[in-house]
């Protein structure tokens, strides 16, 4: 494909980087991206994404915005409140970006169908806020080869990495199963930071385009943690185990399965 002089002007500060240039404008403009959850990290991480011109972004969620949303979850507005989450995330990221298709999955992550759905997509983002759902996102990109973020919030805490199947520690080698019943419950509980959101969410878009071009240094082979109180971020070394029942020698994991689902007590949450 070759660039629009509209195209051009509206990525210029990126074509005028050395790493993209009008080439990897062009490769992100073919790209698709496939962002999981569209609260708070799915949130910058959509805009910024259609911001940078990938091509195609994938929506999956299958809840409706809440007024408590608001608060973290930027690309939904007042006006949004009972409107289901993958239409008012649309409607945003095509004023933001009219060069973007947009696919809609208005559906939960289900262990039946989320591997037909993600196989569409060259990079996943997982914005959602259980554990279930992460290790099943996991599973489902190991399983068919497309490398993935993670990330985590929680009160003035985020954690993030990034994922290539087969050649990094997948997020089991970390962190071996969901905690037992109810100890991940999420919808504000522990309550989190809204600006944390944006953070978080900016870095997994971030992961996505360096991805998506092949620039830079992935963060894989370590989980990048950060504390809004203190300002640090901290990379903690994850390696690859052998004894991983997903990816190590003797695999245990050889089939998608929902390991359970979080209740949560918020008023109208059908989780």
């Amino acid at each position: 494909m070759s660039l629009t002089e509209e195209q051009i002007q509206r990525y210029s500060r990126n074509i005028i980087l050395e790493q993209v240039g009008g080439a990897g404008q062009e490769k992100l403009l073919s790209s698709r991206v496939l962002i999981v959850g569209l609260g708070g990290l799915g949130s910058p991480a959509a805009l910024y994404l259609a911001a940078a011109g990938v091509g195609t972004i994938g929506l999956l969620d299958g809840d409706v915005v809440d007024l408590t949303n608001l608060q973290r979850q930027v690309i939904h507005h007042t006006k949004d409140v009972g409107k289901r989450k993958v239409a008012s995330a649309r409607s945003k990221i095509r004023a933001v970006n009219p060069d973007a298709a947009v696919r809609s999955h208005d559906v939960w992550a289900r262990a039946d169908s989320i591997r037909e759905i993600i196989r569409e997509y060259d990079f996943v983002i997982d914005a959602t806020d259980n554990f279930p759902a992460k290790f099943l996102i996991n599973d489902a990109c190991y399983f068919e080869g497309i490398p993935f973020s993670h990330a985590g919030i929680l009160q003035f805490e985020g954690q993030l990495m990034t994922v290539i199947p087969g050649k990094t520690a997948c997020y089991r080698c970390v962190f071996a199963g969901p905690p037992p019943g109810n100890a991940g419950a999420p919808c504000g509980q522990a309550g989190v930071l809204g600006v944390l959101s944006g953070v978080i969410g900016s870095l997994q878009a971030t992961e996505a385009i360096k991805c998506l071009l092949g620039i830079g240094e992935l963060l894989t082979g370590s989980l990048l943690t950060y504390s809004a109180l203190t300002m640090d971020f901290r990379k903690v070394p994850a390696k690859r185990r052998a004894d991983c029942a997903l990816c190590g020698q003797d695999p245990t994991i050889t089939s998608l399965v929902d390991e359970g689902k979080v209740t949560c007590n918020r008023k109208g949450c059908k989780r």
